[in-house]
């Protein structure tokens, strides 16, 4: 039986921005950080009340990839900012868009009433965006 995940993978147009984004804007701790011997740099971040989950930023253009046309494919999807869609939760959706607006995080909308909670649309720069939600009591 599967009982949890520990890596959940995301495909980035650059590692350092992308860095960048998820540690100095939304305050994700680095976990590992190293090259490895086909030059692949393995990245991987934890959400800051998730400690056994590591966030992998993979680069979509790396080493690992021996087929190009999977690496413009990536590279096309990542510029059209269609990958990454996922759900971050926060306790107060108004105030955390209100500080990372001012960090320079872009959004696509500002926080709004939903069935679920109180949810916004963010943008990570690097081809991925996910909606921060303050999730409704009970739900």
């Amino acid at each position: 039986m599967v009982t949890k995940m520990s890596h959940v993978s995301l495909f980035v147009s650059d590692q350092e921005k992308a860095y960048d984004f998820y540690v100095t804007k939304l305050g994700f701790g680095v976990h590992t950080d190293v090259r490895m011997d086909n030059g692949m740099r393995w990245l991987t971040l934890n959400p800051p009340e998730q400690p056994d989950l590591e966030v992998v930023l993979l680069a979509a253009d790396g080493p690992m990839y021996q087929d190009k046309a999977v690496t413009d494919a990536l590279k096309v999807l990542l510029e059209k900012g269609a990958l990454g869609a996922g759900v971050m939760h926060t306790p107060d959706c108004w105030a955390t868009y209100e500080e990372l607006k001012a960090k320079g995080v872009v959004f696509k909308c500002e926080p709004k009433e939903q069935f679920y909670g109180i949810e916004a649309i963010i943008t990570d720069g690097v081809g991925n965006w996910f909606s921060m939600t303050q999730p409704k009591e009970g739900v």
